[in-house]
């Protein structure tokens, strides 16, 4: 599974006044694909803070291509392109109808210590996962 696909359903929250979505929930969208992608590896986030591990985002690198709207169903596809000891980078592509590119990002995501906020290696469990998929 070297590519996670993700599927989101625009709903009218997520667009302005002209039913198209707003640029920022792009990143919500690309949130949501990165966290269900660590769930299809059987990790919770949820118990990754209860050991003070966390994923924060520290770079993002969009380009907006066209539009999507209200209603429309998008493809997110997720990839590793990066794999460092307490970082990675995800290649992440919204796909609208018709298999037009959207929008694309590159997001580089750093593994911290939840306590300090300091960067730590990603876990063993989830960096053997990570490295299977790249």
């Amino acid at each position: 599974m070297k590519q996670h696909i993700h599927n989101i359903r625009v709903y009218y929250e997520d667009t302005d006044a002209g039913g198209i979505v707003y640029y920022a929930n792009y990143l919500k969208f690309f949130e949501r694909a990165r966290t269900e992608w660590l769930r299809s590896f059987g990790t919770e986030q949820d118990i990754l803070l209860e050991h003070s591990v966390g994923f924060v985002v520290k770079r993002v690198e969009m380009d907006n291509h066209a539009p999507a709207r209200f209603n429309q169903l998008l493809r997110i596809e997720s990839e590793i392109v990066e794999l460092k000891r307490a970082s990675l980078v995800f290649k992440q592509i919204v796909i609208g109808p018709n298999e037009q590119r959207l929008v694309s990002a590159l997001i580089r995501v750093a593994c911290v210590n939840m306590s300090n906020m300091k960067p730590q290696a990603i876990p063993k469990m989830i960096l053997g996962e990570f490295t299977r998929v790249i």
